[in-house]
């Protein structure tokens, strides 16, 4: 039997989206796994600017301790996703909508692509780039997002996969330039992340 929550019900009552607003212990666990299998679908709410479609995703990452001759490191790992038409990892995206902030939308396309939540930091910046099914341009922004917590359910858990990976995998196995552009903004901050990621206690 499916479990089925309107848009707008759940647009407000997902605070696995916004744990710095909201945290996690304020769902009760049943209802925090219903929302997960919700998922927004249609495009009657997309932004677009100047005949543009504004995109928004994030680069997930964590930290990954290893011990190399006894020593201990911590290594930076991001999550990828399959692509819809199985061609290719890549970084969850998905359509900005017109009532939901560039961070929310990024967290919430994680949330229902590659079934994690966690902090949406600064943004990596700004990309354009053409569509591969339409003859349009999209806008595209990234986060990077520090993964606090993953699903064992989330809504595209059927149709797409994900994997920890490191970043030069990343850059070798990901399509998209401009993604591997927002990589490497995110890898340049590595010094402060390191720390973000020491205070969060973000490995698992």
């Amino acid at each position: 039997m499916g479990l089925f929550i309107s848009r707008n019900l759940a647009s407000k009552i997902i605070p696995v989206l916004y744990p710095q607003k909201y945290p996690c212990s304020f769902l009760p666990k049943q209802l925090e796994n219903m929302v997960c299998l919700v998922s927004r679908t249609g495009r009657q709410f997309q932004r677009y600017d100047k005949g543009c479609r504004l995109v928004v995703g994030c680069i997930p990452y964590r930290y990954r301790t290893s011990n190399v001759d006894g020593t201990s490191n911590k290594e930076l790992e991001v999550l990828v996703i399959s692509s819809q038409n199985g061609h290719g990892m890549l970084f969850p995206k998905g359509g900005w909508e017109i009532d939901e902030s560039m961070e929310q939308a990024a967290s919430r396309e994680t949330l229902e692509e590659a079934g994690v939540v966690g902090n949406v930091e600064r943004s990596l910046g700004k990309w354009q780039y053409k569509s591969k099914r339409q003859n349009i341009i999209h806008e595209g922004y990234m986060f990077p997002l520090l993964v606090t917590k993953q699903l064992e359910d989330w809504p595209e858990k059927n149709i797409r996969k994900r994997r920890w990976i490191s970043v030069a995998e990343a850059k070798e196995i990901c399509p998209h330039s401009w993604m591997k552009e927002a990589l490497d903004v995110l890898v340049g901050r590595q010094p402060e992340l390191q720390l973000r990621g020491d205070e969060n206690g973000s490995t698992f």
